[in-house]
């Protein structure tokens, strides 16, 4: 029963590998620029990726949410999220208060989520966002991040000094949709937030809960 578990979740590992790095990959190919997006009169969203991730990873939910009618927004100066989550959460501060956004939804991804917390307890831009939806982010932190060498995945250890700051706001929990598969193989903690709105979708992968078609509806249901 115990191999056939492990070789279960080896499976699902492997699919969900696989569907990072279709999307790493196309992530870097030649594509449509972040203003062909700009358009609409829904609720303005904002993409936040996860780490080593650009806003191109999530490109099937930015057109979504575009043909719903939401202006989608990219903050250039994220890139590939490598910076703190601290710095991300300034850069996407300033991008809302350069562009005058207010009634915001920020859509994030793993890393992205706790950026857009950060934003939401310690940022002065904190009251132009009305909701965020985060999908397989690491609130708790995740312990796999702790025997990482690199300093951008190791800060994401529970133990970081902005991870528990993080865990300790929980009065921002209140706007905050947290979307999580069954089994996710990047967050053994999972991604359960006290005080939020939590949507577990009947699917595995880290990643791959950005491809699952209940995921994105919720999504779609949370920015309207």
């Amino acid at each position: 029963m115990r191999s056939m578990d492990g070789l279960r979740k080896a499976y699902w590992w492997a699919l969900d590998y696989a569907y990072a790095g279709v999307w790493q990959l196309r992530s870097f190919l030649p594509g449509p620029s972040p203003a062909r997006f700009r358009g609409g009169e829904g609720t303005p969203v904002v993409i936040l990726p996860g780490v080593y991730e650009s806003w191109k990873f999530m490109l099937p939910l930015v057109r979504e949410l575009n043909a719903e009618g939401h202006p989608v927004h990219v903050v250039p100066g994220l890139r590939r999220n490598r910076a703190s989550v601290v710095e991300g959460a300034r850069m996407v501060g300033s991008y809302l208060d350069e562009h005058e956004l207010a009634g915001v939804a920020l859509v994030a991804h793993s890393k992205g989520g706790l950026i857009a917390k950060h934003l939401l307890v310690f940022g002065d831009a904190a009251p132009r966002v009305a909701t965020v939806v985060a999908l397989s982010t690491p609130f708790a932190g995740s312990r796999y991040a702790s025997y990482m060498l690199n300093r951008t995945l190791r800060a994401l250890a529970p133990a970081n000094a902005t991870m528990v700051s993080l865990a300790r706001a929980v009065e921002a929990n209140a706007k905050i949709v947290s979307i999580f598969p069954r089994f996710d193989p990047h967050i053994p903690e999972g991604s359960l937030l006290v005080g939020a709105k939590n949507v577990e979708v009947p699917t595995a992968g880290h990643f791959r809960v950005l491809g699952d078609a209940l995921a994105r509806a919720e999504v779609l249901r949370s920015t309207a």
